[in-house]
């Protein structure tokens, strides 16, 4: 029965993928495509990201982290977390498990929100993408909007949430 309960969202998915295949057999099988897809890329994505994963953990100490993006590190925190996540490359899935190891290593909650923030709205190969497919008008006012939109989220996200709350949040990274 353990098993059953550990292993019933899969069991579901499974079920209604069966349940889908009998009601529409064309319907179905894009489904089966298009989780097919969504699984490959999942697979070639999400082991390189935790090889860097660990090799953050291991090779920047802790005291470096809060140095730079810690609760003291001002805006040069601010900065930074915003210029990794606009760096980043890969889906916003990849963002969470960094965002871990960034609580696990000291940094700030709003510079945590900020890295995600910018991973999901300012990376820079996805500017230059809009730069050149829908023009310079729209690629820096779509930027010159998020930016702020990032910042005001991080910081009434920040506001919002108790100190008990995000010290649990902080000490559910710590046991990842």
């Amino acid at each position: 029965m353990a098993i059953i309960k550990r292993y019933r969202f899969f069991l579901i998915t499974c079920t209604a993928f069966l349940l889908l295949w009998i009601i529409n057999q064309e319907l179905g099988r894009k489904a089966l495509l298009v989780t097919g897809y969504s699984l490959k890329e999942m697979i070639l994505i999400i082991p390189p990201i935790f090889i860097l994963l660990g090799l953050l953990d291991v090779w920047v100490p802790r005291e470096t982290m809060m140095t730079y993006m810690g609760d003291h590190s001002g805006i040069k925190g601010v900065f930074l977390a915003f210029f990794i996540g606009s760096a980043a490359a890969g889906p916003l899935y990849g963002a969470f498990p960094i965002a871990a190891v960034f609580m696990k290593k000291g940094v700030k909650f709003s510079n945590v929100l900020i890295f995600i923030g910018a991973w999901s709205t300012t990376k820079i190969p996805m500017f230059l993408f809009e730069l050149s497919s829908l023009g310079a008008r729209f690629a820096v006012t779509r930027l010159l909007v998020d930016i702020p939109g990032i910042f005001l989220m991080a910081t009434f996200l920040s506001k919002q949430l108790s100190k008990n709350e995000i010290q649990s949040l902080y000490a559910k990274a710590e046991t990842l």
